[in-house]
């Protein structure tokens, strides 16, 4: 048996340990000065009408305020950005806001649990694990930006279970859906 000279045997090697630690293709996107960082849904019971697009963050890198004023998807016959708020009753309490300040040199986190969500109305089919659907997102000066939204268990599904929306009961108020 031969084998390749010793040279060639490194080279294949390093190509491959290189592959191995090069880093996983990120999903992230990029709308101007704003970088949107994993757009992600959870999955949804079958008979749920409604679900949520969280997002790791929209970094707002330049000198200039945005907002972000709107966003759509095929999956749903429409979206709305939400804030959940406690009240004095300690209740929390979802409603639709008409955007969310990007201040500039700042980072908006959208994620289960926290302040801000996009609520996906009338779904038209279940988000399953494993899916991916295009979201267009619209600010008000980087304008629309498509991402692919990645349908997964959140690594803090107890959290998940926290924001449950639809009507399986929903844990929070004022989400008349």
């Amino acid at each position: 048996m031969t084998h390749p000279p010793i040279s060639r045997r490194l080279a294949c090697l390093w190509l491959g340990l290189s592959a191995l630690a090069a880093p996983v293709a990120a999903h992230d996107f990029r709308a101007g000065a704003l970088r949107i960082d994993h757009p992600y849904a959870v999955p949804t019971p079958p008979a749920a009408r409604t679900g949520a697009v969280y997002l790791r963050g929209i970094r707002n890198t330049g000198d200039q305020a945005d907002r972000l004023v709107g966003a759509s998807a095929p999956v749903a016959g429409a979206v709305e950005i939400h804030r959940s708020v406690v009240g004095s009753d300690q209740v929390m309490r979802m409603r639709a806001v008409e955007a969310i300040e990007l201040p500039p040199k700042s980072e908006v986190r959208l994620r289960h649990g926290g302040e801000f969500h996009l609520m996906l109305i009338e779904l038209k089919q279940p988000l399953r694990e494993g899916d991916r659907f295009p979201l267009t997102l619209r600010f008000d000066k980087a304008g629309e930006r498509e991402v692919m939204v990645w349908v997964q268990q959140p690594r803090d599904a107890a959290a998940a279970q926290e924001h449950r929306h639809g009507p399986a009961g929903p844990k929070s108020q004022g989400d008349p859906r």
